[in-house]
């Protein structure tokens, strides 16, 4: 949560200043107040699935958590907050309209989550106790799947976080539901999921490398608005040229008692326009990685500070510091839909400074994918030397048809029984872990009240 929420307003609030501060420098103008705020929220998304990939969740389970932790609730927390900028008014910023968007976003934050836990309960209630459903496989991944998708609905119904309640309503699903079906209800419910998950995220990366070749977008980057101005003009009353520097116009176009000025570069200003894009480009990358370090580093400290007894958790070094910080920097699917809500109508844009701050989110979102991606691997193996399975040893077994499916989505390199044995180590080195404060309170309060009602089994929590 220190990561995932605190560490996006932090993130979004150095983004937006930054870009409100460099775009005019750079010559890239046109976007509003909401506009800018909007950039920051696009831009704290992260993506840390690629990092997921290379961690070792044996060996720095608590890294592990961090980093996968901090994915889930970082994308939540950037939709809120986006949906949070767009009820406020920005005519006028001011300590009050601060003051209203961080109240507007703990409204969304807490409504939607009560929700999704709301849901949640009533699931794991629902599979537990009523006889429609039960030992029929069908019907148990009916419920699940219906009631999730309700939670998102009712929450988009109700102008709250649909993706907020969702999560939350898998949380709680996959604490007390989960335990409530059948063997074969798990087994089925978990290739669904797996499949559904690959399918959207398939889809909304061909969407993305479709959209990066629509030529409309790319030519209105270019400000080249001659072919069809023309069909405006004669809607206006009158017509306004301003000298706004070398090889560009500012026209000023008056329809009653509205005006609206449109940037207008020349045919040999086509370089201009492409440098100023790059530079804009440039720029977010470098807010991104600011953004980034201003976040993760004072927020680890403050974390080595409140553990630094030595019974507590170990503390985080500066190599998993640098390691949560790469974690953060790949953008994904988040980012792009937040802009195309942001910065289209529909899908469409006719503005070039609206298609230029989409051709922008395309071009980094590809670009730290593939860059920042790229080098993860060899980072991590860099700061964290891990030990090699040794896939002949003995302790490892020999797998069974069952396993086979249990355990489905492993990687090719190891067999069902070593993702099993890492599975279990990880777990009873998390579990045996002492605990304390909130923690140790709410496994006893789970314990004790909460899964003889909603299902589950006891966690058993060593004293504090």
């Amino acid at each position: 949560m220190l990561f995932g929420v605190i560490g996006v307003f932090i993130s979004a609030s150095i983004i937006t200043v930054g870009s409100w501060w460099l775009f005019p420098k750079l010559g890239f103008v046109g976007l509003t107040a909401r506009d800018y705020l909007a950039v920051g929220t696009i831009f704290s998304s992260t993506d840390t699935v690629c990092t997921l990939q290379v961690l070792h969740q044996d060996e720095t389970p608590i890294l592990y958590s961090l980093v996968f932790g901090e994915g889930v609730v970082n994308d939540a927390t950037s939709v809120v907050l986006f949906n949070a900028i767009q009820k406020i008014d920005v005519t006028r910023v001011n300590s009050r309209t601060i003051l209203q968007l961080i109240g507007d976003f703990f409204y969304l934050f807490s409504t939607s989550t009560a929700l999704g836990v709301t849901f949640g309960l009533v699931t794991a209630y629902s599979l537990k106790t009523l006889y429609f459903g039960r030992h029929s496989t069908v019907r148990e991944l009916a419920i699940m799947v219906l009631m999730a998708y309700l939670s998102y609905m009712l929450a988009e119904l109700l102008e709250l976080s649909g993706i907020l309640t969702v999560f939350f309503c898998g949380i709680l699903m996959s604490h007390y539901a989960w335990h409530n079906v059948t063997e074969s209800s798990r087994i089925t419910t978990r290739h669904i999921f797996a499949m559904m998950s690959f399918v959207a995220e398939t889809f909304i990366f061909l969407y993305v490398g479709m959209d990066a070749l629509d030529m409309e977008k790319w030519k209105m980057t270019r400000v080249r608005f001659y072919a069809y101005l023309s069909s405006f003009l004669n809607q206006f009353t009158s017509v306004h040229l301003t000298a706004s520097g070398i090889g560009s116009v500012l026209l000023v176009i008056e329809k009653s008692n509205s005006m609206s000025p449109i940037l207008l570069h020349s045919q040999s200003d086509c370089s201009l326009c492409f440098g100023t894009l790059m530079s804009s480009f440039g720029s977010i990358v470098l807010l991104i990685l600011l953004g980034r370090a201003a976040s993760v580093f004072p927020l680890s400290a403050f974390s080595n500070y409140m553990n630094r007894r030595p019974q507590r958790s170990p503390s985080l070094t500066f190599k998993h510091q640098v390691i949560i910080w790469w974690a953060g920097l790949m953008r994904g699917a988040v980012s792009i839909a937040l802009a195309f809500k942001q910065f289209t109508y529909s899908g469409v844009t006719w503005d070039p400074v609206n298609a230029a701050m989409i051709t922008n989110t395309i071009i980094v979102v590809l670009f730290t994918t593939l860059v920042f991606g790229f080098l993860t691997k060899p980072l991590i193996y860099y700061m964290l030397p891990h030990r090699v399975i040794d896939k002949n040893d003995s302790s490892v077994g020999s797998k069974s048809p069952k396993e086979d499916m249990a355990l489905p989505l492993l990687s090719f390199e190891e067999s069902v029984s070593t993702n099993i044995l890492r599975a279990k180590d990880s777990l009873t080195m998390l579990i045996e872990r002492p605990v304390y404060t909130v923690h140790f309170y709410w496994r006893k309060f789970d314990d004790t009240y909460m899964r003889p009602i909603f299902g589950g089994p006891l966690s058993s929590p060593p004293e504090c």
